[in-house]
């Protein structure tokens, strides 16, 4: 009985961090996401194309579950804020973590695509590593990449359709 207790008591009070963390990110950050009107599996296609370029820790096509491994972008990061007020900073590093998630809409399967990037700087050495707010410019191109894949498959798949067509017409059936 006291062991339960114990563990009702841990779950209560480590959860209070997690959600204080959770209650930041949604009020503060939207995280950038999409519907597309294609299959599940014609968008994650598309989605594990555009991830190929990020070392990817784990994938999971089943939960719709794709988590990258951090990724040095300490240049990019001293770059983008080289106008900025702020010192350049020591090292920065990031990892990126999708969701896909099959749905219906009028009948319709659709697909939402959810990413999530986790930015970590560190000023100096005695300070350590700081969670910092992404500006969600690599979100919403990385998207954007993904809507292009899933309209240039479709594209295909009508000419595809139009050529079959065109030879069932030709050859009189």
């Amino acid at each position: 009985m006291k062991f339960y207790l114990f563990i009702t008591a841990l779950f209560f009070f480590s959860g209070c961090a997690n959600y204080e963390k959770f209650r930041q990110i949604t009020e503060e950050l939207e995280i950038p996401s999409k519907i597309y009107k294609a299959d599940y599996n014609q968008t994650w296609q598309a989605v594990i194309s555009v991830m190929r370029k990020f070392d990817i820790a784990q994938q999971n096509q089943e939960a719709g579950f794709i988590k990258s491994r951090w990724m040095d972008n300490t240049l990019e990061v001293n770059f983008a804020d080289s106008f900025g007020s702020s010192d350049a900073v020591k090292a920065a590093k990031f990892k990126l973590v999708v969701n896909v998630v099959k749905g219906f809409r009028s009948s319709r399967e659709v697909t939402k695509v959810t990413i999530y990037k986790r930015q970590l700087v560190e000023q100096d050495f005695l300070q350590g590593w700081k969670e910092m707010s992404p500006d969600g410019i690599m979100e919403k191109t990385l998207l954007y990449r993904i809507e292009r894949l899933i309209a240039i498959d479709n594209k295909l798949k009508e000419i595809d359709k139009a050529r079959e067509k065109e030879q069932l017409e030709s050859t009189g059936l």
